[in-house]
């Protein structure tokens, strides 16, 4: 299915959208009196063509007690004062051009004949519009439904593939009364990151972000602080598969977190278990390589015979997110059952929901679960499948719907993914969280577990929400739109629900 995007008309509204004006005169109209006769019955006749500018003028005077050459004056004052959104425009170039003849766009407006005239005479590239609708020449205004309806026959436009943007929320309304896909323009960059969103190709825009900024895609913490960092950038391999995206620190055998000298820690940072094991995965070292670190890897396992988190016997730490990427090396070269303690201890993790507010290391819920699926996955293993496969499946579809960051939400949609799950839902959370520039807002992995500073990557963010984005792709036709919202998330829980006692069994929806 194409990703690109489902809406071929784009219809903006003119003032205090694609111009802004000031009230403020030199006159003795005060701009609230001037806001005022913008709404009165005589103005709203005037927009509408029914009466002259003289006349409007006249009337205004009289019901305002103000001289009507003084309401001209004002209104002059109002006109001169228009200043083009250059920015916004260029925007919408931008879009139209790139749409290869597929975007139609038009402006609406609630303007009188007279007025309109002056504001063709501003510097601005009128050619953009494929037509401009004004309620002095249709006779009706927003919100009534019939100027929209006459917008729509004349253009021929689908409403269902229709965006109207509008300062007025009760223009929206009507607009999305209608079918359309409606925009306040309350807050412009949000406004501008919708259209971008709403009219370009997600995952032709992650790929793009994370090109632009190749070697670039540095970690950063929630202070502020940037981090050169070996985890993110494994983890940016893995799910782009190109190597000239990421900055990696040559080792020979084990991997330190840290790229370079550790910051916001300790000066000597020992080498873990857990950037090794993601490491050695990731970059399919040679085998002998990685039985011989698995060999060393064994010496660090305590009473519990749980694994531990660094090679270094005075920093006794564990977490179920570590033991997971340890498994998963030991399981992809054979070796998975010399850590059957740990894994006994993840499965007590997952039934009790243990995870649900974060480990030691990892911020959220979805980090355990997403690790736990890539364990699956990478280790084709039918009996752990069998072990923890249903279990995964319900506790995933426990977390669907529920709030998260970008990243959160592209992991819990990858899991969903592998595991057979339609997630509606969550794409739809995913999707209006991509910046104008292509990437994801950053999302937060794994944190400083002394001081509770997190740690996250929009490389990493990005490169995760393509994937998940590209792998949904087989459960929707189309994109999930905000008109099928409702209906959407009926039948993904619906679908979804899978429920077994015996933990053992692996549901038929897990293999189809």
């Amino acid at each position: 299915m194409s990703l690109t995007s489902n809406y071929t008309t784009l219809i903006l509204d003119i003032g205090d959208v694609l111009f802004s004006w000031s009230p403020q005169t030199n006159t003795s109209i005060s701009p609230k009196v001037l806001r005022r006769i913008l709404s009165s019955p005589t103005w709203i006749d005037y927009e509408r063509g029914r009466i002259s500018q003289a006349e409007c003028y006249t009337r205004v005077g009289g019901e305002f007690s103000i001289d009507a050459a003084e309401v001209g004056r004002a209104f002059q004052e109002a006109s001169d004062s228009l200043q083009s959104n250059e920015e916004l425009i260029s925007v919408i170039r931008h879009l139209k051009a790139r749409s290869n003849g597929m975007l139609h766009v038009f402006a609406m407006s609630n303007i009188s004949a007279p007025d309109y005239e002056v504001l063709r005479t501003k510097p601005v590239d009128w050619s953009l519009f494929d037509d401009i609708f004004i309620s002095a020449a249709v006779g009706e205004r927003k919100p009534n439904l019939g100027f929209y309806k006459a917008v729509l026959l004349s253009t021929g436009a689908d409403p269902s593939r229709t965006i109207f943007v509008d300062d007025k929320r009760e223009n929206v309304l009507s607009a999305r009364s209608l079918g359309m896909r409606g925009i306040v323009f309350d807050d412009h960059r949000k406004v501008v990151r919708a259209l971008y969103n709403l009219l370009g190709d997600p995952v032709e825009r992650g790929r793009q972000y994370l090109t632009l900024n190749a070697k670039k895609l540095l970690s950063v913490t929630d202070s502020g602080i940037f981090l050169r960092e070996n985890f993110a950038q494994l983890l940016i391999l893995e799910a782009t598969d190109d190597r000239n995206l990421v900055n990696l620190t040559d080792t020979p055998r084990t991997w330190n977190f840290f790229q370079g000298k550790p910051l916001l820690t300790t000066e000597e940072y020992p080498y873990d278990l857990d950037t090794t094991s993601l490491g050695l995965v990731v970059t399919s070292s040679p085998e002998d390589v990685a039985h011989s670190v698995m060999d060393d890897m064994l010496d660090y396992i305590d009473d519990d015979g749980i694994v531990q988190t660094y090679f270094d016997h005075h920093r006794p730490r564990f977490d179920p997110v570590v033991c997971i990427n340890v498994l998963t090396l030991f399981y992809s070269y054979g070796r998975g059952h010399q850590l059957d303690r740990t894994l006994r201890w993840i499965h007590e993790v997952l039934l009790h929901r243990a995870y649900l507010d974060g480990t030691r290391y990892y911020v959220t819920p979805e980090c355990f679960l997403y690790f736990l699926g890539r364990l699956l996955e990478i280790s084709n293993d039918v009996h752990l499948a069998v072990y923890l496969k249903p279990l995964l499946i319900e506790r995933v579809q426990e977390r669907i719907g529920a709030e998260g960051d970008a990243m959160a939400l592209s992991m819990r949609l990858r899991l969903c993914a592998y595991l057979g799950l339609r997630n509606n839902v969550d794409l739809r959370a995913l999707l209006p969280l991509q910046c104008e520039d292509g990437g994801w807002e950053v999302g937060w992995v794994y944190k400083y577990p002394t001081t509770g500073i997190r740690i996250g990557n929009r490389g990493l963010t990005t490169s995760v929400a393509v994937k998940a984005i590209l792998e949904m792709q087989r459960f929707l036709s189309p994109l999930p739109s905000p008109s099928t919202a409702s209906a959407i998330t009926a039948s993904s829980v619906a679908t979804a629900s899978v429920r077994t006692s015996d933990h053992s069994h692996v549901d038929p929806l897990v293999l189809g």
